[in-house]
């Protein structure tokens, strides 16, 4: 059976053609992502959903590609999303550990984490905060600065620096859960 009679097959419900499909295509599709992603768990994450996406897509299918390639170009997307979702996350809990108890809820596998929501997001909590503690904020976490840096920059002692970035990643993180 070919590829087209495989996926009329398929839609028409006839799970033979699915099981075939599966095994078919499972053991090359699951070689290709765990080349590309290590953590075991989330290498079969990405492998289910991208069967699943392809199931859900197949009505959609021009046959313009084989399933084969089709199927890869889908696990291809997904290991991207994977890979985003990953970066987005490091990138706003390395600068606000403290968000990560209030934002995991949302960064599961189900989600869609848009970037630009949570980059929004942020930029609204800096302007519900006193500027002096949004200014400190990008100082330490989009500039760079060490604490000591800061504290040369304000004019003022290492421990009252501290406590500046303490009180201003408290009200952050206070402004943030009430939005």
């Amino acid at each position: 059976m070919g590829d087209p009679e495989l996926l009329k097959a398929i839609l028409f419900g006839n799970r033979r053609a699915v099981y075939r499909l599966y095994h078919t295509y499972t053991p090359p599709l699951r070689r290709f992502i765990q080349t590309r992603v290590s953590n075991a768990q989330d290498s079969e994450e990405i492998l289910q959903d991208t069967l699943f996406a392809f199931l859900e897509g197949l009505r959609d299918f021009q046959e313009k590609s084989s399933i084969k390639t089709y199927l890869y170009s889908i696990g291809k997307h997904k290991i991207i999303d994977f890979y985003r979702r990953k970066k987005v996350k490091h990138v706003v809990f390395s600068r606000f550990p403290q968000l990560e108890a209030l934002i995991s809820p949302i960064l599961n596998p189900e989600a869609e984490l848009d970037a630009a929501m949570i980059k929004e997001k942020i930029s609204g909590v800096f302007g519900r905060i006193l500027p002096r503690y949004s200014e400190i904020l990008r100082l330490k976490y989009f500039d760079n600065l060490s604490v000591e840096e800061i504290a040369k920059r304000f004019a003022i002692t290492f421990k009252s620096a501290e406590s500046r970035l303490f009180r201003a990643r408290k009200a952050f993180v206070e402004a943030f859960l009430s939005i």
